[in-house]
């Protein structure tokens, strides 16, 4: 864990990324907000649209590896600085086309970024800290596809960024048939208790490790 006084409370970092703000992504990140906070922490949403974060890449960030001291632009410092003030870091996001939304994607692109997030030739700055990836996905869990979501969570996304970010201590979890197919009535509302419940045990499963 990131070092902090005695009486300063450890940093939860919750990264949303849907642009509807009454949406089943911002009701998890909610909710997962309010558990992480009832578990002692300061929470930091970062609501990537609402913030109006630009995921395009651009020459002022792009990493030049043989240059440890480049300054990327104002709006990736500003993100990384949040980033480094946590001990938590939970991304949630819906699965797009089995893969990151846009939004998220860029802000990894440009945040997390050479000698941020990586390559540090002194303490690595990602030292310490903790995420949970928390996905939404549309299918099923016993669709056809469903090995894609696994290999999205336990493969580019746990391995390929937070372990390679030096963040072995991560969780995933999938909340799957988001849309809750063709359920209607009480067996829907039952449906979306049992998403409720799935994303409050993933966050709890972070908070004991």
């Amino acid at each position: 864990m990131n070092q902090h006084s005695e009486t300063e409370a450890p940093v939860a970092l919750i990264v949303v990324s849907h642009h509807r703000s009454d949406s089943l992504t911002a009701a998890v990140a909610e909710r997962t907000a309010a558990r992480v906070a009832a578990a002692g922490y300061r929470i930091d949403l970062l609501d990537l649209h609402a913030e109006g974060f630009d995921p395009r890449g651009g020459v002022a960030d792009e990493p030049e590896y043989g240059n440890h001291d480049k300054r990327y632009s104002d709006e990736v410092h500003r993100h990384i600085a949040r980033v480094h003030a946590a001990d938590l870091v939970i991304p949630v996001f819906p699965i797009w086309w089995f893969g990151l939304p846009a939004l998220l994607k860029g802000w990894f692109d440009r945040v997390w970024n050479y000698n941020l997030a990586y390559g540090s030739q002194s303490r690595p700055a990602m030292e310490g800290k903790r995420m949970l990836w928390l996905a939404l996905a549309g299918l099923t869990a016993d669709d056809e596809n469903a090995d894609l979501i696994t290999a999205l969570l336990e493969g580019t996304l746990r391995r390929g960024i937070s372990e390679y970010c030096g963040i072995p201590d991560t969780h995933t979890a999938a909340l799957y048939d988001s849309e809750a197919g063709d359920l209607t009535g009480e067996a829907r509302d039952r449906h979306y208790r049992d998403l409720f419940a799935q994303a409050d045990n993933a966050v709890d499963k972070l908070l004991a490790g």
